[in-house]
């Protein structure tokens, strides 16, 4: 693979320049092209073939879904592990836990996941950058297969230790494959394919959360001897993904963009869009590539500092931290202790938390067959709406249930919603954007940055929520709708529609706004808009203003 350059500060490397001597250049099958903005009318929008739908299943399956199983799969055995907490405690110490410290370690346990999440995301920039996409993903499957040695034999070993350190690794693995997953698909999708492949993982994190609520029924793996069992099934995906992933080719745009293999792009390219004719997509990597010449892959700290893309790295910031201060990790990590509170019997509980597991799926499916037809603005604005709405009608249902006993089902219906809206746009939209606004040169670093703050954000949820409901009541969930609300009009206001566009026509988007804001605000009124807010760069040379 060749020696790698290390950028100042991110262990990223650099990008390899297009006219350093390499063996493998010779294997260019299209002349060098010029710099510049990439022509609108070129055609390079491809079909769903086979490698290409079995690769995202794969992923989506081996990797997305664990990251959702494992947001859930704490939620049924919640009674059991604290018995075997207590039992534990109580025979290594001769007394049992008192039920602060008791929720403080359960605690503990449901939100370690978010903190490996967090590791696991500040790893992605050396790993892809090591491994590439496909090799990054198939290393990481060995994780899981430890932790659920880990948490599998945590009962005959009497450790509740293991069950914390299987839970840690889990999150490991979820913080590196929440980024690279999405990254990987969106470099391998056709432009006209990479919101509905790019939305397929959130699908799979859905059906994970799904199958995380039917597997702890009562009548499968939800008694008490099972729970292991139960946290450790983890392992079958993971080692369906480690065992096949080696037959898909790596991300082309990696191949030919940071190790300048034409070759291998082009092979790559053939296999994963079914036609011999590639070179309108070479064409497009090349312009790239060229326009990447002079610059490093930049690190974090250079991400953070760089005024030219100071928009999307905010965008980046607002829609991962507020997907997940949205509240939905509150809603899936205690949905049982939420329904209880509002007064369904405990006996019905697992039936309705599966009841709205399938309502994930039915949304998931909505957003990944919709987004190439709406866009992902209308999608991701309009889940984040239905979420602060909902989360406000649950906080007055609890208010009025004690007076009005029916509200109880308003509150089921609330906490439905806040799950539908979810699945259908900001689960997996933040993703696919943080994807579609940055250039190769940065995309790793945004992954880094989003996927830290996602994580962080989701192990405060996870530890805070139950003293914030012990402490606010009801009211708590009017600190998720704020949230929601403020996020769907950040969005309304400044991320552009990139539904169908590619990765340069996005930045050229951006770089107009940019140019915007040097141009004297009686000349604005003179110009005209374009479908995103922005100039049109018609009106922008008519100004006598250049674009960066």
């Amino acid at each position: 693979m060749g020696e790698i350059s290390q950028a100042a500060g991110a262990g990223l490397p650099s990008s390899p320049s297009p006219s350093s001597p390499s063996p493998r250049s010779a294997c260019s099958l299209v002349p060098p092209v010029g710099k510049g903005t990439p022509r609108p009318g070129r055609d390079i929008a491809g079909h769903l073939t086979f490698p290409l739908l079995s690769v995202t299943l794969l992923v989506s399956f081996g990797s997305s879904m664990l990251y959702g199983y494992n947001l859930a799969v704490m939620n049924s055995p919640a009674e059991h592990i604290k018995a075997f907490y207590n039992a534990t405690w109580s025979q290594r110490y001769g007394h049992g836990l008192a039920r602060g410290p008791l929720t403080l370690l359960y605690a503990l346990t449901v939100s370690i996941f978010a903190l490996g999440g967090l590791v696991g995301s500040l790893l992605v920039g050396m790993l892809v950058a090591r491994y590439g996409r496909n090799g990054a993903l198939s290393r990481s499957a060995l994780l899981v297969l430890l932790a659920g040695g880990f948490m599998g034999f945590s009962r005959e070993l009497g450790s509740p230790e293991m069950v914390i350190i299987g839970r840690s690794i889990t999150g490991l693995h979820s913080g590196i494959c929440l980024s690279v997953v999405p990254l990987y698909l969106g470099e391998i999708a056709p432009k006209n394919l990479r919101g509905f492949l790019g939305l397929m993982p959130s699908f799979f994190i859905c059906l994970g959360v799904f199958s995380a609520q039917v597997l702890g029924l009562p009548e499968l793996l939800g008694e008490d001897r099972f729970w292991p069992l139960f946290l450790s099934v983890v392992v079958v995906p993971a080692s369906l993904q480690l065992l096949l992933l080696h037959c898909f080719p790596e991300s082309p745009r990696y191949l030919l963009i940071e190790r300048n293999d034409i070759c291998g792009a082009t092979k790559a390219l053939h296999r994963f869009l079914g036609t011999p004719d590639v070179q309108d997509v070479i064409k497009e990597m090349k312009e790239e590539q060229q326009s990447l010449s002079s610059m490093e892959m930049v690190s974090v700290w250079q991400l953070l500092r760089d005024r030219s893309v100071r928009w999307q790295t905010l965008s980046v910031v607002v829609v991962n931290a507020g997907m997940q201060l949205s509240g939905i990790d509150a809603i899936w990590f205690y949905t049982n202790t939420i329904f209880e509170n509002t007064g369904i019997p405990v006996s019905q509980i697992p039936y309705t938390t599966v009841g709205t597991g399938a309502i994930e799926i039915i949304a998931g499916l909505i957003g990944c067959f919709t987004i190439e037809r709406v866009g992902r603005r209308p999608l991701i604005i309009t889940g984040f709406c239905a979420m602060g709405v909902c989360s406000a009608g649950i906080t007055v249902s609890l208010l009025l249930q004690a007076t009005l006993p029916w509200m109880r089902y308003v509150s089921v219906a609330c906490v439905v919603g806040i799950i539908t809206g979810f699945c259908m746009g900001p689960a997996g939209v933040p993703f696919l954007m943080t994807a579609e606004l940055f250039m190769q040169s940065h995309r790793p670093a945004a992954y880094i940055v989003g996927g830290s703050l996602n994580w962080l954000c989701n192990f405060t949820v996870g530890f805070i929520f139950p003293f914030l409901q012990m402490s606010a009541g009801a009211f708590c969930y009017l600190v998720f709708c704020g949230v929601c609300l403020l996020v769907a009009l950040y969005v309304y206001l400044v991320i552009p529609e990139t539904k169908n566009k590619t990765f340069m026509e996005i930045s050229h988007i951006f770089a107009t706004r940019r140019s915007v804001l040097s141009i004297p605000a009686h000349l604005i009124g003179m110009m005209k808009l374009d479908g995103y807010g922005t100039l049109e760069s018609s009106s922008l040379a008519g100004s006598g203003s250049s674009l960066p």
